[in-house]
């Protein structure tokens, strides 16, 4: 069983920064394909950020040039890095793992940025 757990959330104003930590117990996180999500209050839960295991990265169409996703295995750690935040970005943030077929969630963390 693999236990995530966010941390790094916050309230910021507009043009502001956080870094979100994901730490995942367990082993093979090097293996993990690792992910942040978010969802805001009254829509569905949206892809933010994808890493690989081997550090590809992909991002939504709205982060991009804002956010990025990074991992360090030694840690067992995945963060996501998000700068330029907008008041759009107000969402619970949570980190998903995958291996293989099998994927895991975290509890969420919630980024407020105010206008």
């Amino acid at each position: 069983q693999v236990q995530l757990v966010e941390s790094g959330g916050g309230f910021v104003q507009a043009g502001g920064s956080l870094r979100l930590s994901c730490a995942a117990s367990g082993s093979s996180f090097s293996i993990a394909l690792m992910s942040w999500y978010r969802q805001a209050p009254g829509k569905q839960r949206e892809l933010v950020a994808v890493i690989t295991n081997n550090g590809g990265t992909n991002y939504a169409d709205s982060v991009k040039g804002r956010f990025t996703i990074s991992r360090d295995n030694a840690k067992n750690t995945v963060y996501l890095q998000m700068s330029s935040l907008k008041p759009e970005d107000t969402a619970s943030y949570y980190c998903k793992g995958q291996w293989g077929l099998t994927s895991y969630w975290g509890q969420g963390t919630q980024v407020t940025v105010s206008s």
